[in-house]
């Protein structure tokens, strides 16, 4: 079975919108070889409409050479959407069709290597909440981000989860790879 795994940049206060905003001076070395480790296992992803919308307007035009853009384009990506209809423009994108939660279990099902969540807050809660999110990793950064949407919310279900991973950067980050922990 194949797994299912999520990547969020978070402050200490928990938010996980926009790092861009807060995290551009504690970014060291040490992140982005996990980075690099984490894409390197996934050859399928998945991604919400507004992430998909934001990031088909940018990485297909992004300069030659990136790292993130060469992972990301020719990647087979399946966008959850309740709006979007028809063909999607970035190449190798495509709608998911019928409930998200059927079709993330019979992507798992099949062959390949992982299954990145991309570029969705609300995706990774609701994989989360739903037993499918194999492994959950949060890059905390030494900084306190003030504002922004956070991962998880008042009303969300009590969830146990098990420490899989964990490590500290030259800079003070702390990479934490969680999973849903067995009744």
């Amino acid at each position: 079975m194949r797994k299912l795994t999520a990547g969020l940049f978070c402050s200490v206060d928990g938010v996980v919108e926009s790092p861009n905003l807060w995290q551009f001076d504690s970014f060291d070395d040490e992140l982005g070889a996990g980075m690099g480790q984490m894409i390197g296992r996934v050859d399928t992803a998945v991604l919400g409409r507004v992430g998909y919308q934001e990031w088909a307007g940018y990485w297909p035009q992004a300069a030659g050479g990136d790292p993130f853009g060469d992972f990301i384009n020719p990647l087979p990506k399946f966008v959850a959407s309740r709006t979007l209809s028809g063909g999607l423009e970035w190449q190798n994108s495509r709608l998911i069709e019928g409930p998200l939660e059927e079709f993330v279990a019979d992507l798992k099902n099949g062959h390949g290597g992982e299954i990145g969540v991309f570029a969705s807050i609300s995706l990774v809660r609701q994989l989360l909440f739903a037993g499918l999110l194999d492994s959950l990793t949060l890059m905390v950064h030494p900084v306190i981000a003030g504002k922004g949407r956070r991962l998880f919310a008042d009303g969300d279900p009590l969830t146990r989860l098990e420490l899989l991973e964990s490590q500290q950067t030259s800079k003070g980050n702390m990479v934490l790879s969680y999973g849903l922990r067995a009744s």
